[in-house]
């Protein structure tokens, strides 16, 4: 059986591209708590305050949509594609993510604690003020993003690169890593959590940039007098 490739090597695909392309059926109401969509086709819509808890997407592509606000505490995403979407705010407090494509798209103050994202790929994103707190990643990338304010507090992170990406004032205190590679990024902007990296492989250059913050966070006081 041939070995699946690292999420982190994709190309981000077109919606033509998808297996279900094909089957999918243009979205036009609200979305409900509980509610359920297979195959189904997000385009252009913007959906404001909605209450879709416990919803379930599966096989479905958004693209060009807004979510403003909303409550979507555990609702699924399986197999989806997400291109061009915008999400101001919104409560997905233990949503589940599972081999989700998201593209060029712009998740600010969107609120994520104990959610669960297995192999989903993020390309060209801008993730500004996210909250992952106390999430788990496996098998995650974050390819050519700006990660601002992005918080990963005690976090659990399993597979999870950065390549091309640039971090600003990233938090990963108390979180807990395994085989996260930093190596890519452009920019290793961390305002918290430097001893939380145990586990995570870095560059040289990068270890000189954050020697500084190791040295504190250790107790070592660096002097050439």
């Amino acid at each position: 059986m041939p070995k699946r490739r690292a999420p982190h090597r994709r190309e981000p695909r077109e919606l033509g591209d998808l297996p279900y392309a094909g089957h999918l059926e243009p979205f036009d109401g609200r979305l409900d708590h509980g509610g359920d969509y297979d195959t189904v086709l997000f385009d252009g819509q913007e959906f404001e305050d909605a209450d879709a808890g416990g919803a379930r997407f599966i096989e479905s592509a958004f693209t060009s949509v807004t979510f403003i606000g909303g409550r979507y505490r555990r609702a699924r995403f399986s197999d989806v594609w997400l291109n061009g979407v915008r999400w101001v705010g919104g409560d997905l407090t233990e949503s589940v993510w599972a081999d989700a494509e998201i593209v060029m798209s712009a998740p600010a103050g969107t609120a994520l604690p104990g959610a669960e994202l297995h192999q989903v790929f993020f390309h060209r994103c801008k993730l500004d003020s996210v909250n992952f707190r106390a999430a788990d990643l496996r098998e995650v990338s974050f390819v050519e993003c700006t990660l601002r304010d992005v918080d990963f507090a005690g976090a659990t992170l399993t597979g999870v690169a950065f390549p091309g990406s640039t971090l600003e004032r990233v938090r990963f205190d108390k979180a807990r890593m395994s085989r996260v590679d930093l190596r890519g990024a452009v920019s290793l902007g961390i305002s918290d959590g430097y001893d939380a990296l145990r586990g995570a492989t870095i560059s040289g250059v990068q270890l000189m940039q954050l020697a500084p913050m190791f040295a504190h966070v250790l107790g070592v006081t660096v002097g050439d007098d």
